[in-house]
């Protein structure tokens, strides 16, 4: 088995939209590796921001065909504080949260923990619309994706 510093390092820069929230939304995922890009994103009719966040997140991860090193980036607190700082205690209260009510969304941040499960993760939150160019990107992509869906839908 090849030692982690051999895996292929990954950055990946993710964003979610939802206009209205809730309402239709988008999601977008830019992985960037060994000088290659490649652009994901989809869209839900009926969504929230926060579950955009998280798809982006998720189906990023599942892209990967194998173990990686990856560092994934957001500008959602949500999601980075979320996988950082709130998933132990919620695994710790079965999927309840500090109020003791079901987590919120539990089914993707239960599906980010089983695709991050698979890579070395480090994840970094950053300011939204703060001029890192792959974060403006991503959040470009979500929103076309959304506004397909509603121009679709219309």
């Amino acid at each position: 088995m090849a030692s982690d510093h051999a895996l292929p390092v990954v950055e990946i820069w993710t964003d979610g939209s939802c206009k209205p929230n809730p309402g239709p939304g988008g999601w977008a995922a830019i992985l960037r590796s060994r000088g290659h890009t490649r652009e994901l994103s989809g869209a839900e009719a009926h969504t929230t921001n926060n579950r955009m966040e998280l798809t982006a997140a998720v189906m990023a991860l599942k892209a990967l065909k194998r173990r990686c090193r990856v560092i994934l980036h957001t500008d959602s607190e949500y999601l980075a504080h979320g996988i950082t700082q709130w998933v132990q205690g919620w695994i710790r209260r079965n999927w309840r949260n500090a109020r003791g009510e079901p987590v919120a969304n539990a089914d993707l941040w239960q599906a980010l923990l089983a695709e991050a499960a698979r890579h070395e993760m480090r994840w970094q939150w950053i300011r939204g619309h703060a001029e890192d160019a792959m974060n403006l990107r991503a959040d470009a992509l979500a929103a076309a994706a959304r506004e397909n869906l509603a121009s679709a839908d219309s």
